[in-house]
């Protein structure tokens, strides 16, 4: 068996609150069965959902302000505060919004802007949505998502145009693997340092990918690409933590050799 590729990783990003803006980390605390910190803790409902905080359960992406069909969230700047819970939100540069979102005063503030701000753009009344411990993810399992900077690059040739990273809103992007070499770890194990992850699913791309993060414009066409070309609109991986420890920025990543059945 040839030797695995060695690579490592070249960003860590969570997105506290989904369909906003990604926030990069110089390193993280992985827990086993867990997504990143703070990783879609927050969702803000567009419209009723029936989404109960008592008892959380997953639910599809459309209930929620998402950047698949709402790409104008980019064009707002978003810090989420660990330490004392406020979501600030910047719109052409000034401060638009600020609210604690642990306290209904706080998720008033947020909603509240989104209602004024984009009623004509959104379904119904916009409600900031938590409940500890859950995360609102595109899949139900809680995953960390990770993408291969090579792949990136193939796309950049079928479309023929620079591919940001961050149309992906992966969580960690590997640098060092060829491209298209995350679809051969299905099933294997991935180390960083202490930290182990099972990788479990391909990434099916929606149109949320078609959006530039910087200009909020829709200018590309990368889930079709991905059909005409290779067959399959698919791009990146989720993993599952199953044990946890400290990960960061150049940290080697590395796919440990399946166990041989005697």
């Amino acid at each position: 068996m040839s030797p695995a590729p060695s690579a490592q990783i070249a960003g860590i990003y969570r997105y506290p609150v989904k369909g906003l803006t990604p926030e990069p980390l110089p390193s993280a605390a992985l827990s086993a069965g867990q997504p990143l910190l703070a990783d879609r803790r927050y969702a803000i409902e567009n419209g009723p959902s029936g989404f109960d905080p008592a008892e959380p359960k997953w639910m599809p992406k459309p209930h929620f302000l998402m950047l698949q069909r709402d790409e104008w969230l980019a064009a707002l700047q978003t810090h989420f505060d660990d330490a004392s819970h406020v979501l600030t939100i910047r719109r052409n540069g000034a401060v638009a919004a600020q609210g604690d979102l642990e306290t209904a005063e706080g998720r008033a503030a947020i909603e509240q802007f989104f209602a004024r701000t984009f009623a004509g753009a959104i379904k119904g009344p916009p409600k900031v949505l938590t409940s500890p411990g859950h995360s609102f993810s595109d899949v139900a399992r809680k995953v960390v998502s990770i993408i291969n900077l090579a792949s990136l690059r193939a796309i950049e040739n079928m479309v023929e145009q620079p591919v940001h990273p961050l149309r992906f809103r992966a969580n960690l992007y590997v640098e060092g693997w060829p491209a298209w070499h995350e679809f051969k770890l299905l099933d294997r194990t991935l180390a960083i340092g202490e930290a182990r992850l099972k990788v479990v699913k391909r990434i099916t791309r929606c149109a949320a990918v078609n959006v530039d993060p910087d200009t909020a414009a829709r200018d590309l066409a990368i889930p079709q690409a991905l059909m005409r070309r290779l067959g399959h609109n698919e791009c990146g991986i989720y993993a599952e933590v199953i044990a946890g420890g400290s990960i960061g920025v150049g940290d080697a990543i590395a796919a440990e050799q399946p166990v041989l059945l005697l």
